[in-house]
């Protein structure tokens, strides 16, 4: 009869991981897909901006790609409202439902 010292016995018998052990494993490797904002130039946030007023001034719908440190949102609806000093915009996607967004959240817009 082997060992259980010989041949790495010890650890293939006591092979177990705690669930707290588990989910802060689960946890670190989703840390690690996450995802850098990417930089915009001056050009492309100018083209944001003035899609944003354009809905907002026609009433027209626009579709608003928002980051998000894992896979980013399509929002599509017309923008209602400018809140100028905190830099944000109110989406309306139907008759109640609604999204306040960060400009600085936004990566792409299109009318």
């Amino acid at each position: 009869m082997a060992s259980k010292l010989t041949a790495n016995g010890v650890y293939e018998g006591s092979r177990m991981i705690l669930p707290e052990h588990r989910e802060a494993y689960l946890a670190e490797m989703e840390l690690q897909k996450r995802r850098g904002k990417p930089v915009l130039d001056e050009q492309e946030m100018q083209l944001i901006e003035e899609a944003i007023f354009e809905s907002y001034q026609k009433c027209r719908s626009v579709t608003l790609t928002v980051f998000s440190p894992f896979d980013d949102e399509e929002l599509r609806g017309v923008i209602t409202s400018i809140d100028k000093p905190n830099r944000r915009v109110k989406i309306e996607r139907g008759d109640e439902d609604y999204s306040w967004i960060k400009i600085e959240e936004i990566i792409k817009a299109s009318i």
